[in-house]
C-alpha cells in the first residue's frame, strides 16, 4: 500500500453536493492499494502513520504523533498513487489492485486506524470526490508499506 499523508489544520471531502467526511487538525491520508498488497501492508502503514512524530511539541520540534495529540484522520482512497509514468504520456495503472481487492483492503486499513481510538472520516470508494485540504506547514510525506520497518 502507498499513502501520501498531509498534516492539516482542517480538511473535507465532498461527493456531489454532500460533505461525506470532515476533520479538524490532523492528517489527510490519500491511500492506494497495489495488486500484491495484503492485510499486513494495511497494518504496517496504519501503525506507521499514527505513530509518526510529525506534530510540533511546545518547543516547535516534531516530537508528537497523531496518537499523542488525538489527531483526526481523513482517509481518501486514490488508486492514482499507483500510477506508472515511466513510459509514454498516459499513466498506466496496471499495478493498482482491482476494485474487488482494493475496496476490502481499504476498509481494513480504515478499521485498523479506527481501532486506535482516533476519529477517522472517509471519502467514498470509486466516487468522484472533491477534497479540500488546508495543509499545515506544509507537511507532506510519502509512505510505502513495502519500505517500512517496525520502528
Amino acid at each position: 500500500m502507498k499513502a501520501l499523508i498531509q498534516r492539516v489544520s482542517r480538511a473535507s471531502v465532498r461527493v456531489g453536493e454532500e460533505v461525506v467526511g470532515k476533520i479538524g487538525p490532523g492528517l489527510v491520508i490519500l491511500s492506494g492499494v497495489a495488486r500484491n498488497d495484503s492485510e499486513q501492508d494495511a497494518q504496517v502503514l496504519a501503525d506507521k502513520i499514527v505513530n509518526l512524530r510529525i506534530f510540533a511539541d511546545d518547543k516547535g520540534k516534531f516530537n508528537l504523533s497523531a496518537l499523542d495529540i488525538q489527531a483526526e484522520l481523513l482517509v481518501v482512497s486514490q488508486f492514482t498513487l499507483l500510477a506508472d509514468t515511466q513510459k509514454g504520456r498516459r499513466p498506466s495503472f496496471i499495478n493498482a489492485a482491482p476494485p474487488e481487492i482494493a475496496e476490502p483492503l481499504c476498509q481494513r486499513f480504515i478499521d485498523i486506524l479506527r481501532a486506535t481510538g482516533l476519529k477517522v472520516e472517509t471519502g467514498r470508494f470509486r466516487e468522484h470526490m472533491l477534497v479540500e485540504i488546508h495543509n499545515d506547514g506544509p507537511v507532506t510525506l510519502w509512505l510505502d508499506s513495502k519500505k517500512q520497518t517496525a520502528n
